[in-house]
C-alpha cells in the first residue's frame, strides 16, 4: 500500500511516525509551509516536516492542493490512499477521489460529536468526562465521513490540551496502523455517521486568552486548561498583562467580593492561604502566574515581589485595569 501522509503539527508526528515504525510506504509527505514562530517571528519547519527530512522523505509543501501543479505532482506519485492528521487544509474532490483507497482521517473526538478544528479543547471546557479517536473516510463536508473505527479515552480532571493531546494523539497512531491493513483488506465496511448528533467546535482564536471574570471559576479553570499552551490564558492588572499558567477552581467559595478581585483564601489544611480571583460563581486559586515580560512563578514568591497584588481588581484592557485602592480614590 502505497500512502501520501498529509499533516502539520506535533499531533500528526506519533502517526507518521507509527507508519514508519510497521514497514508502511510512505511515498511522500504534504505538509504547510514553513512559518515564522514565536515573539522572534524565526521561520520554523513544521513538527510533521522535521519527522519526514530525518526519514529521507518527499516532504512536499504547497501553499495550497487547489494549485493545477500541486494536483498534478500527488497524481504523479500515484497513492493507493492518502492519510490526513491534523493538515490544516481543507481537502476537494479532486484530491479525495486520486486514490483508489480514498482518504482516511485521525480526528481526536468521538465523532459525530466535536467536529470542527479544535476538538481536544472543546472537550477540556465542556467538562466531559472522556472523550476519544475517530478514523473516517474522508468525504467533502467537514469531519462528516464515514467511521472506519473508534476508541474511547478518558479526560482527568487535570488534564490540558497538551497533555491530552499528546495521550489522542498516541490513541490515533496505534488505532491507525491497525485499521489500514484491514481497510486495504475490505474487511471494515464504513459506518455513516449520524449527522442529527453531531456538534462542531471553532477554531481557538487569541482573543479567547483574555479571561471573563463574571464566568464560574469552574468554567474558568476549564478553559484555561483547555487552553493551555495556546492561547492560554490572561488578564490585566495595573496596565500590565498577566498570564495565568495553573489554576484550580474553589466552586464552594462564596462572598461579598466582585469578578476578578484578588484575595488570601484560608485553607482547611492550615498551610499558607491561596492566592484567589473572586468569579460570577466561586474563586478562583491561581497557583502559578507570569507578568509580561517576567519569569513564570509560583503564586506565594509572585505576592512576595508584588505585596500590592493583593485586593486588586483584574481584568480590562491594558493600561485601563486598575486596583481597588485607585478606584476608591477616584
Amino acid at each position: 500500500m502505497r500512502l501520501v501522509f498529509m499533516g502539520t503539527p506535533e499531533f500528526a508526528v506519533p502517526s507518521l511516525q507509527a507508519l514508519l515504525d510497521h514497514g508502511f510506504e510512505v511515498a511522500a509527505v504534504v505538509t504547510q509551509p514553513d512559518r515564522p514562530v514565536g515573539r522572534g517571528g524565526i521561520v520554523r519547519p513544521p513538527p510533521v516536516k522535521e519527522v519526514a527530512e530525518r526519514a529521507g522523505l518527499t516532504v512536499l509543501q504547497p501553499p495550497t492542493l487547489r494549485a493545477p501543479d500541486a494536483l498534478a505532482t500527488l497524481r504523479a506519485i500515484q497513492p493507493d490512499l492518502i492519510v490526513v492528521v491534523a493538515f490544516g487544509q481543507i481537502l476537494r474532490r479532486a484530491v479525495l477521489d486520486l486514490p483508489p483507497l480514498g482518504c482516511v482521517n485521525v480526528h481526536p473526538s468521538l465523532l459525530p460529536k466535536l467536529r470542527g478544528a479544535a476538538p481536544i479543547q472543546a472537550a477540556i471546557r465542556e467538562g466531559l468526562s472522556e472523550t476519544g479517536v475517530s478514523i473516517m473516510l474522508m468525504n467533502e463536508r467537514m469531519d462528516a465521513g464515514p467511521l472506519l473505527a473508534q476508541v474511547t479515552a478518558p479526560i482527568f480532571p487535570d488534564d490540558t490540551a497538551a497533555t491530552l493531546g499528546d495521550r489522542l494523539a498516541r490513541m490515533g497512531a496505534d488505532l491507525l496502523v491497525d485499521v489500514l491493513p484491514r481497510w486495504q483488506a475490505g474487511t471494515i465496511s464504513p459506518k455513516p455517521q449520524d449527522d442529527t448528533e453531531a456538534t462542531f467546535c471553532r477554531p481557538l482564536q487569541k482573543e479567547d486568552a483574555v479571561v471573563d471574570w463574571s464566568a464560574p471559576a469552574e468554567l474558568i479553570a476549564r478553559i484555561c486548561r483547555a487552553q493551555t499552551p495556546w492561547p492560554g490564558c490572561q488578564t490585566n492588572w495595573d496596565g500590565r498583562q498577566l498570564r495565568l499558567l495553573t489554576v484550580r477552581a474553589r466552586p464552594d467559595w462564596t462572598g461579598p467580593k466582585p469578578p476578578g478581585m484578588t484575595f488570601l483564601l484560608s485553607t482547611s489544611s492550615g498551610e499558607p492561604p491561596d492566592l484567589a480571583v473572586a468569579t460570577g460563581q466561586g474563586a478562583l486559586i491561581v497557583e502559578q502566574l507570569q507578568l509580561a515580560g517576567k519569569k513564570p512563578l509560583r503564586a506565594a514568591e509572585f505576592l512576595r515581589g508584588q505585596p500590592r497584588f493583593v485586593g486588586a481588581r483584574l481584568g480590562g484592557t491594558p493600561n485601563q485595569a486598575t486596583s481597588v485602592a485607585s478606584e476608591q480614590r477616584r
